[in-house]
């Protein structure tokens, strides 16, 4: 059977434990990515495929690089002779002469050499039971999380600027100079900071995201993940309770603490917006209300998918003005109202041909929810339809992760939340007298639970 492509470049990637070589600390990433923008850059893409794959078991030659279907093996490449391959070899067909790389017996020596050993290492390791490695991982994660929060709560990737000594970084922030040092050989070691001559600059991510005057600058929302930081950390007393207990309502919050909530709520909702209203039939709809809408992310997409289209912003008086800061640079704040109020006590008004409810529903307990979903249908003309959005679960509940690891999110947070199974959504709209109930899938971690006024 013929190959779809006329080439397949396999760049290995492999990441493994400090101290054992491995093609990802020696460029592997690197070189894939000029390999790309190479194919890229000379139109290639249809006809020859580059992808990163495991240990080729070259370790100590990486980074490693094979083409198929010459089965030429390239190593100890270095980023910029990516231009080379793509030229000589990629587009012209001849495989690089005079590289110095090993021969075939060579490489089958080595290869089997290196399964010995990795063989010998798994059964030395499994005796003494060491931890696995993804395991030891997982219980050691909190650290690298905690030094980027840190990071991002100090303003450290700002005060790095375009390069500074960690005496400088410390001046600018006022904190301790080794301690500062530490932190910035620390990033430097995660690879958000670059390290030469004893001074420190920001790598591609902290330039893009975690810096001021970056173009996503995204400070403002990660700041939420630091407020997270210290509930999390009585999730075991949550188990032994049952809810949480460091609680407090979303309307007796900190200002500093809302506005980083729904910085960070912006953001999501500005990617995944577009497609979630794209996913709907909009014909007829006249009046929206986004229930809980916050920045106003999702009103902002429905007023610009059909100009006839106006969206009323139901939210919490602490929360409204920022929904009006954000859509006042939006174009579209003419169709746009907010109206203050408490979802779980007061009115969400009347009218509505559909009732928009995105991360709302994980926040409530089921009982919270049902009562909502009443109130919502009081709200619907005949015929109008409920959307909520939320981070839905498989039967079991096991599934997706990032769903059953949200459910400890809102035990850690909330009084009675949780993340819910597509079952559960089903029960409470039917319950709540809704109809033709379905569910949307969306590429990505939520999806859409739909359901129709009769």
């Amino acid at each position: 059977m013929p190959s779809p492509f006329v080439r397949h470049v396999l760049v290995c990637t492999q990441d493994k434990p400090d101290g054992v070589p491995c093609c990802a600390r020696k460029g592997g990433p690197g070189l894939l990515d000029a390999l790309r923008a190479e194919v890229a850059k000379r139109d290639l893409a249809d006809d020859v495929l580059v992808t990163g794959c495991g240990c080729m078991g070259l370790c100590d030659r990486g980074p490693n690089a094979i083409v198929y279907p010459e089965g030429r093996w390239y190593t100890e490449v270095r980023p910029d002779e990516a231009h080379r391959i793509a030229e000589e070899h990629l587009s012209g067909g001849a495989p690089l002469t005079g590289r110095g790389d090993p021969d075939d017996d060579t490489i089958r020596r080595e290869v089997a050499a290196h399964r010995a050993k990795v063989r010998q290492a798994l059964a030395a390791r499994a005796k003494a039971g060491v931890l696995p490695d993804e395991l030891n991982a997982l219980v050691r994660g909190f650290q690298p999380s905690r030094v980027v929060l840190t990071a991002v709560e100090l303003d450290l990737f700002s005060a790095v600027g375009d390069g500074a000594s960690a005496a400088e970084v410390a001046a600018r922030l006022q904190t301790h100079p080794r301690a500062t040092e530490a932190l910035l050989n620390a990033l430097v070691a995660l690879g958000l900071l670059e390290k030469q001559d004893e001074r420190f600059r920001n790598g591609d991510w902290a330039a893009l995201y975690l810096c001021a005057g970056a173009a996503h600058d995204s400070r403002a929302a990660l700041m939420h993940s630091v407020h997270l930081w210290p509930r999390w950390s009585t999730l075991t007393e949550c188990v032994r309770k049952g809810t949480a207990v460091a609680f407090d309502e979303m309307a007796g919050r900190s200002q500093d603490w809302t506005e980083a909530f729904i910085a960070a709520m912006h953001k999501g909702a500005t990617a995944r917006a577009q497609p979630v209203v794209a996913a709907l039939e909009l014909e007829g709809v006249r009046r929206v209300l986004d229930l809980g809408g916050g920045s106003g992310a999702y009103a902002m997409a429905f007023t610009r998918a059909r100009p006839e289209i106006e969206v009323t912003v139901f939210d919490l008086p602490t929360v409204t003005p920022l929904t009006r800061r954000y859509v006042a640079d939006s174009g579209v704040q003419g169709r746009i109202h907010t109206l203050d109020g408490d979802l779980r006590t007061d009115s969400y008004g009347s009218g509505y041909d559909l009732v928009f409810i995105s991360a709302i529903c994980h926040m409530n307990g089921p009982g919270e929810n049902l009562d909502m979903l009443r109130k919502v249908k009081d709200a619907l003309n005949p015929g109008g339809r409920v959307v909520i959005q939320d981070f839905i679960l498989n039967e079991e509940k096991t599934a997706p992760t990032f769903a059953a690891l949200f459910a400890l999110n809102m035990l850690v947070g909330t009084r009675e939340g949780s993340a819910y199974s597509d079952a559960e959504y089903a029960n409470w709209l039917a319950e709540a007298g809704f109809g033709d109930v379905n569910r949307v899938a969306l590429p990505g971690p939520t999806d859409l639970m739909v359901a129709v006024k009769p």
